[in-house]
């Protein structure tokens, strides 16, 4: 749309693999930084309609000759291009591959797959430690989860030990079963295939549910899982040291963990990270990667080869950010990327100049864990700061938990769970990088109204 818009006559193509496009709905500016929105699945006619100058492509891409503008895609077409921008997303890294017993939870078609398998499952195996995995082990009911955590605390991408402990109680809590299956809220298409999404489904599963069997609370185990042989009715076969009697029972897999003990269940559910969706791009070109192996972008998310953009979960952003951003592969970065990706490649065809965005000066997302409302500023987990830092903590059990990163007396990051209704002000103080010095016996006492104080 960026494009479509500030070139109207020009034409504009979108190639996609799925039938249908994902757009934002919704959206809200929380703050200067924080933004909330949903992503829809809607026909490419939505699209069409809107801007005529596009045109929708319905293929995955074969190959890209760089060199030449040129991209090739599995349905035989030859597309010219003067810019391209790559938005193809990741997919879901998992422990093994080509195990049927071994799911991925990322885009429409795997979320089907999970529901599918889901409703006759009595026992599954979560493994991961992220977005995807906390939401799953909260909101899977009908069904006994076996949660295994390689790390200290529960949520180590968005929270330290202390949020984490926070949290558990909610998982602990005794849920009501709920009678029907809820789709993603941000996943609604029911026709044709989907490919890979950029950002994930964190901030969008809801409730799933399983068959009439008992309802079991998550079973935290540390370890991490290791795959070590699939049963099934008429063989048995084994991987690696671990063998498994017939007699132990008729799961179709079993699991160790590094902790000794060994788990059956019906299926697995790999939330170990996603990997960059680069195959189809990199043969016969001179893509600079990224040690995660994403296409490395400079400020201008311009790639190595000439006139190749990319946004996304795709891309890794190697320019010197500012000392209060990081990279997250999460729904509002991608958002963020691509627009600034489209003024980018105006720019350039404009021969004007631009700086990097301010959305990329603070790293701020909003989201939900556990029903509880989660918003995370700047160096929230005290990232790269080493020892030299502190931390003030606040929390309310049941209700809140709120945390903020000083160095230096200044405020660089904050963590707030709960509805605290302080993520404008801990925005403005960490972008105002005022010294707080003075106020920090005062700065989370609740009967203090910090908002009013900082006015």
């Amino acid at each position: 749309p960026q494009l479509a818009s500030d070139f109207p006559s020009a034409e504009v193509g979108l190639i996609t693999a799925a039938s249908h496009i994902k757009a934002v709905a919704n959206f809200k500016q929380v703050s200067q930084t924080l933004e909330e929105f949903d992503v829809e699945e809607r026909p490419p006619s939505v699209l069409q309609e809107k801007y005529p100058n596009v045109t929708v492509f319905q293929s995955a891409v074969r190959s890209l000759q760089a060199d030449q503008h040129t991209l090739q895609t599995e349905d035989g077409r030859s597309v010219g291009y003067e810019k391209l921008c790559i938005c193809s997303g990741a997919r879901p890294k998992l422990l093994t591959q080509d195990q049927p017993y071994v799911l991925g939870v990322r885009d429409t078609d795997s979320v089907q797959e999970f529901q599918k398998r889901l409703s006759s499952a009595k026992r599954i195996v979560v493994v991961g430690n992220g977005g995807i995995a906390l939401e799953l082990v909260f909101e899977v009911r009908g069904c006994e989860v076996v949660w295994a955590v390689k790390d200290k605390a529960i949520g180590n991408t968005f929270f330290d030990a202390g949020a984490a402990q926070f949290l558990i109680p909610s998982l602990e809590a005794q849920r009501p079963p709920r009678d029907a299956v809820c789709k993603r809220a941000r996943y609604t298409t029911e026709q044709g295939p989907e490919g890979n999404s950029d950002g994930g489904p964190e901030g969008g599963l809801h409730t799933f549910t399983a068959g009439p069997y008992h309802t079991g609370h998550p079973t935290t185990l540390r370890g991490h899982l290791q795959l070590v042989e699939e049963f099934t009715c008429s063989s048995l076969r084994t991987k690696g040291q671990l063998m498994v009697s017939p007699t132990v029972g008729a799961w179709p897999v079993y699991v160790r963990l590094t902790n000794g003990r060994t788990v059956g269940c019906d299926f697995i559910v790999s939330a170990t990270g996603v990997v960059p969706n680069t195959d189809a791009f990199l043969q016969g070109n001179n893509f600079s990667l990224a040690e995660d192996g994403g296409l490395r972008v400079d400020d201008h998310m311009m790639t190595s080869e000439r006139d190749v953009y990319a946004a996304g979960d795709v891309c890794s952003a190697c320019w010197e950010p500012s000392a209060l951003w990081q990279q997250m592969r999460l729904w509002t970065q991608a958002r963020q990327m691509g627009w600034f990706a489209g003024r980018c490649m105006a720019a350039d065809v404009l021969t004007q100049p631009i700086e990097l965005d301010f959305c990329f000066e603070l790293f701020a997302h909003i989201t939900k864990f556990f029903n509880y409302k989660v918003v995370i500023l700047g160096k929230f987990n005290a990232q790269g700061l080493g020892a030299d830092h502190e931390l003030l903590v606040r929390c309310t059990k049941g209700q809140e938990y709120v945390k903020v990163v000083l160095r230096g007396g200044k405020m660089v990051g904050a963590v707030l769970v709960g509805e605290t209704d302080l993520e404008e002000t801990f925005e403005n103080l960490i972008l105002n990088q005022m010294d707080l010095t003075p106020y920090k016996d005062e700065l989370l006492n609740p009967n203090i109204d910090i908002e009013d104080y900082f006015d």
